[in-house]
């Protein structure tokens, strides 16, 4: 298990930015892929992002592909969501998510689930 925190979310209007960070304590950091999902009112979580472990592997949603950026700095056991281009659809709760795989799409593949941070953008 790894414990992760959530923060950045904001309110933004549309066509803005917002940067996402997640931070891991717990076991080895670098030994998980991260992945990012969101969660709309009235909808299932959804995938938007993974990030293998070594960093060499990035996969994106279609609906935020080329919009959305994911990395992470092993150093200091963090992984960051660049959000470019936001439109209102985008909002949703953000949630950070930890995966012994290699890397996922599949939300049943994510042992570990911070608590979410808001993002709402408006027209």
């Amino acid at each position: 298990q790894v414990q992760l925190v959530e923060t950045g979310g904001g309110l933004v209007q549309a066509g803005g930015s917002l940067r996402l960070s997640c931070a891991a304590s717990g076991r080895t950091f670098s030994s998980f892929a991260m992945g990012w999902f969101r969660q709309a009112p009235g909808k299932e979580r959804e995938f938007a992002a993974v990030i293998s472990r070594d960093r060499s592997t990035t996969l994106y949603a279609d609906s935020v592909k080329g919009r959305f950026t994911i990395s992470r700095d092993n150093a200091i056991n963090t992984v960051y969501l660049q959000m470019n281009g936001l439109k209102p659809e985008d909002t949703a709760l953000y949630y950070c998510a930890a995966t012994i795989s290699y890397s996922s799409t599949r939300r049943a593949d994510f042992g570990s689930w911070g608590q979410g941070t808001q993002v709402t953008v408006s027209s």
